[in-house]
C-alpha cells in the first residue's frame, strides 16, 4: 500500500522511515458492525469494512501517529444507536519526533449525529432498546430470499418526513453514505418532497419479531408542468452485510410499483447513479420491458421505434433516454454476434447515437463560422476534438458500453422472467 501522507520536511532520513511506521491505511483501520446482541461485539463474522474514507479522512485515505489502530463505528442493528471508539498498539512519540498525531474519533464525530456512545457498557445497554423497534410509515413490500440455504424475510416500508422521530433516525442512516458513496451530501429532510424507502430484514428472538436495517433509498418528488411529478431517485444503499441478495432490485422495484400507480407522475429518473446502480437499474427496466409488446423480439429486430418509449413511459414511468437504453439492451441480446453483418450493423446503430454530442458540436461550429473572422474561427477549432479523437473516444465509449450490457443480459438469462 503506498499512502500519500507527507512528514513535515525537517524530519531528518533516519526520523522518517521510522515514522513512516506509524502511517496506517484509514479503510483498514475502521471496521463497521451492525449489532443485534452482546455476542455480535466478539463475532468477527458480523463486521464490513467501508468501501473509501477520503471523505472523512483525506484523500490519502490514510492516518498517522497509530501502529495497529483499531476505529470501531458500531450501530444497533434496528435503532442505530451508535458506539465510536478507537484503540491502538503504540502511539508516535511526540516528543521524540516533534510530531503531532492525526485526530482519529474527531473527523468522525463532526460527521455523524451528537449523543453517540463512547461507553461500550452504556452500548449494550441500549441494545436492549431494539426489542420493540417498529419501522416508520407503510409497509409496501414482503420478500423472502435464500441464503446459504436460509429463508431470510425483508420488508420494505415507504414514508415521508412527517413520521416522529424518523429525521433523528435518518441522521443516523444517512452517515453510511460517507463510506460508500463518492461525494456524498447529506439530504435536507426539512422538504416535504423527499419519500423514503427502508428494508429491513425482519427476524424472531425467542419467538418475537425484531428488525434489521439493510438498506434504503431516498425519492425527490418534483414538480412538472401542470400539475404532474416527477420522481428523481436521489440515494441508493444495500448495506454491504446485505449485498448481493438481490436487495437492491427488491428495492427498485418497490419505487416502481409505488410510483407507476400514480396517473400525475410523468417518469422515474435517477441523479448521478454509480455504475453499481446503472447495473441493478438497467437490470430492472429490461426484465420488466421484456414483458410489453413493443418489445417482442420481432419489434426488437424491426429497429428503435417511438412506439417502445411510448409504452415504456406510459405502463414503466420510464424516461426516453432509458428506454432507448434498454431497446439496445435487449437488441444485443436478439443480435446474431458470429454474423458479421448483423453485428456491425448493432455497432453502427449504437454509435450513432454516441456520436449525437459531436454533430451538435458541428452544427454548433457551421453557426459560428458565418459569425466568426477567419482569424476567430481559426482559433475556435483547437478546442474542438479531431477526427481521430472523436472515432477513438467513440470506439472506447461503445466498447464499455458493450461490456456493461453484457454483464445486464447475464444476470437476465439466469433470472426468473415470469
Amino acid at each position: 500500500m503506498q499512502f500519500t501522507w507527507k512528514l513535515p520536511r525537517s524530519v531528518s532520513g533516519i526520523a522518517r522511515n521510522t515514522l513512516q511506521n506509524y502511517v496506517v491505511d484509514s479503510n483498514e483501520a475502521l471496521e463497521f458492525k451492525l449489532v443485534r446482541s452482546a455476542a455480535d461485539l466478539e463475532n468477527d463474522e458480523v463486521t464490513f469494512k467501508p468501501e473509501m474514507s477520503h471523505q472523512v479522512y483525506g484523500d490519502s485515505e490514510s492516518i498517522f501517529g497509530y501502529t495497529g489502530l483499531r476505529v470501531k463505528l458500531y450501530y444497533s442493528a434496528a435503532r442505530l444507536a451508535t458506539y465510536l471508539s478507537m484503540a491502538c498498539d503504540e502511539m508516535v512519540d511526540s516528543q521524540k519526533f516533534e510530531v503531532q498525531p492525526d485526530e482519529v474519533i474527531k473527523p468522525i464525530a463532526e460527521k455523524i449525529p451528537p449523543g453517540y456512545h463512547s461507553n461500550l457498557d452504556t452500548f449494550v445497554a441500549a441494545l436492549d432498546k431494539d426489542a420493540t423497534f417498529q419501522p416508520f410509515g407503510e409497509l409496501k413490500h414482503k420478500f423472502t430470499i435464500d441464503v446459504d440455504g436460509k429463508a431470510k424475510n425483508f420488508e420494505v416500508y415507504m414514508h415521508d418526513i412527517s413520521p416522529s422521530g424518523f429525521n433523528e433516525y435518518h441522521e443516523r442512516l444517512q452517515t453510511f453514505i460517507l463510506w460508500y458513496i463518492d461525494a456524498a451530501s447529506y439530504i435536507d429532510t426539512d422538504d416535504n418532497r423527499w419519500r423514503f424507502f427502508l428494508v429491513y430484514e425482519k427476524y424472531l428472538v425467542n419467538g418475537n419479531p425484531q428488525y434489521a436495517i439493510a438498506g434504503y433509498t431516498t425519492v425527490y418528488e418534483y414538480y412538472a408542468y401542470p400539475a404532474n411529478t416527477r420522481p428523481r431517485i436521489s440515494q441508493m444503499l444495500v448495506l454491504p452485510p446485505f449485498q448481493r441478495m438481490g436487495i437492491g432490485v427488491q428495492l427498485l422495484n418497490t419505487i416502481y410499483n409505488h410510483f407507476t400507480a400514480d396517473d400525475r407522475v410523468v417518469d422515474i429518473t435517477v441523479e448521478d447513479p454509480s455504475e453499481n446502480f446503472l447495473r441493478i437499474r438497467d437490470f430492472v427496466d429490461s426484465k420488466n420491458c421484456l414483458k410489453l409488446p413493443s418489445f417482442k423480439p420481432e419489434k426488437l429486430d424491426a429497429g428503435w421505434s417511438p412506439d417502445m418509449a411510448v409504452e415504456a413511459q406510459k405502463k414503466l414511468k420510464l424516461s426516453k433516454k432509458q428506454t432507448r437504453r434498454v431497446y439496445e439492451i435487449l437488441k444485443l441480446h436478439i443480435t446474431d454476434r458470429a454474423n458479421p453483418n448483423a453485428y456491425k450493423k448493432y455497432r453502427l446503430e449504437v454509435k450513432s447515437r454516441l456520436n449525437v454530442p459531436y454533430r451538435k458540436e458541428d452544427h454548433d461550429m457551421n453557426k459560428l463560422k458565418k459569425m466568426l473572422s477567419p482569424e476567430e474561427f481559426n482559433a475556435t477549432t483547437m478546442m474542438i476534438t479531431s477526427k481521430e479523437q472523436r472515432l477513438e473516444n467513440l470506439e472506447n465509449q461503445y466498447n464499455e458500453l458493450e461490456e456493461h450490457y453484457c454483464h445486464v443480459l447475464e444476470r437476465l438469462a439466469s433470472a426468473d422472467l415470469s
